[in-house]
């Protein structure tokens, strides 16, 4: 794919219709960049992760976690509490080491490339915020499903598995409304237009539509996005202001007076006139909705639990094998924090990749029937200029190594997109 990269310097003929030559290497560079990146922090991860395993880091971490639980008074029978003191420095470790690769990213490709909103001073507020709620989430969480596996005895994995499952509904239904907004503004789409004819549209093959919102999201990156969220008969919409060519704050020139930067934000005009007219916003949310009419989402969850059931009912099998543990350093106890993470974590590697693949499989493939589905609905020509758009606003780069792509994209390559669209278009 690099290789790829580096020597298609020129609009492929079969893209001369859809994209100009200034856009193409912006996008090419932007790619090679990141592409770059990757490679180096994908290599230091490995390092890391190997470094820690020969050297015993983690049962240095536990043993360390045992002297700090024991000196407030927790004795080693208090397994929980030193697994949650284990769980709390193990993230605080890796939130240190990513914190360079993290600035990287953000200062110096997002920003040489036009995409970073961004003040130092907003980067490390946001990181700290994060932290601090994956931490309010993960620790109450992670004390549950620990107690759940020690008192269920033969069956603790049902429950466990349960258990999990709750979770995981309850923080999909809470999300949006509750978290979220800790990080990004979220405000009611004005009446007008727009919120006419997506309520029309939403009407007509009966989503349960009942808000929908603007998020700004160009105070942090200028990439722009759109999803729904809810269940049963409470569903939302929200659309980044990068998406919405009326509402985005990079189209928006500085008021007279304005420097166009506060402590916070940054305000940008690289990317002038970016997102998508009225009518190419509804065919975005067409194709979205189409996802939910056509029961992918549904499918993801149900997939999404049976391959936590097997994965749960897999750890219940192994947890028994004292040699897994005795492999990581651990001869003398088997701690069930440790247990999780060994089988999850690197028993289940090769199996995860496996199913990740097959999930990118079909994932494209719904991606497919979304935009057929936003066809039907007569949106095609308004899809296929707002995916160039898209393209264009978020410099995807269109030529691709066609085993990168099928390993790699979750969604089709733009060109088949544009093609599957292409007929209903000239019509």
């Amino acid at each position: 794919q690099r290789r790829v990269y580096r020597t298609t310097t020129h609009v492929p003929q079969e893209l001369g219709q859809i994209m100009d030559s200034e856009t193409f290497e912006k996008s090419r560079l932007y790619q090679l960049d990141k592409s770059t990146f990757s490679f180096w922090s994908g290599l230091y991860s490995e390092v890391e992760g190997t470094m820690i395993l020969l050297c015993g880091g983690i049962p240095f971490l536990w043993k360390l976690s045992g002297q700090i639980s024991g000196r407030a008074g927790f004795g080693p029978e208090y397994e929980i509490v030193q697994s949650l003191v284990f769980l709390l420095l193990a993230t605080l470790f890796s939130a240190v080491t990513g914190l360079p690769w993290s600035l990287y990213n953000t200062f110096v490709i997002e920003e040489k490339h036009g995409f970073n909103q961004q003040t130092l001073g907003f980067f490390f507020k946001d990181a700290i915020k994060k932290f601090v709620v994956t931490q309010c989430i993960l620790l109450p969480v992670t004390s549950l499903l620990l107690y759940i596996i020690k008192i269920g005895g033969d069956y603790f994995f049902i429950y466990a598995w349960l258990f999990t499952l709750v979770v995981s509904l309850v923080l999909v239904t809470i999300y949006a409304d509750y978290i979220a907004p800790l990080f990004d503004k979220f405000i009611p789409l004005p009446e007008g237009e727009l919120k006419q004819q997506i309520e029309t549209m939403a009407k007509s093959i009966d989503f349960p539509l009942t808000k929908v919102y603007v998020v700004e999201g160009s105070k942090r990156s200028s990439h722009s996005n759109a999803y729904f969220y809810g269940f049963f008969k409470n569903k939302r919409i929200v659309l980044f202001d990068t998406l919405l060519e009326d509402y985005s704050a990079l189209n928006k020139e500085p008021a007279e007076g304005e420097d166009g930067e506060n402590e916070e934000t940054k305000s940008k005009t690289k990317n002038k006139k970016q997102g998508c007219k009225n009518e190419e916003v509804l065919a975005v949310l067409g194709h979205e909705l189409g996802h939910w009419k056509l029961g992918h989402t549904v499918k993801n969850i149900i997939i999404s639990q049976m391959n936590s059931f097997l994965c749960f009912f897999l750890f219940a099998v192994l947890i028994g094998q004292k040699e897994l543990f005795a492999a990581f350093g651990f001869y003398d106890t088997q701690p069930t924090l440790i247990g999780l993470m060994i089988i999850f974590q690197f028993i289940f590697s090769p199996y995860n990749e496996v199913l990740s693949f097959c999930l990118t499989v079909l994932s494209r493939r719904f991606e497919f029937q979304a935009d057929a589905f936003a066809k039907e609905l007569g949106k095609a020509k308004d899809l296929y200029s707002a995916l160039i758009k898209l393209n264009k606003d978020n410099l995807g780069f269109p030529v691709s190594d066609w085993i990168f792509s099928m390993w790699h994209y979750s969604h089709p390559p733009l060109l088949e997109r544009l093609q599957a669209l292409k007929d209903a278009k000239q019509e």
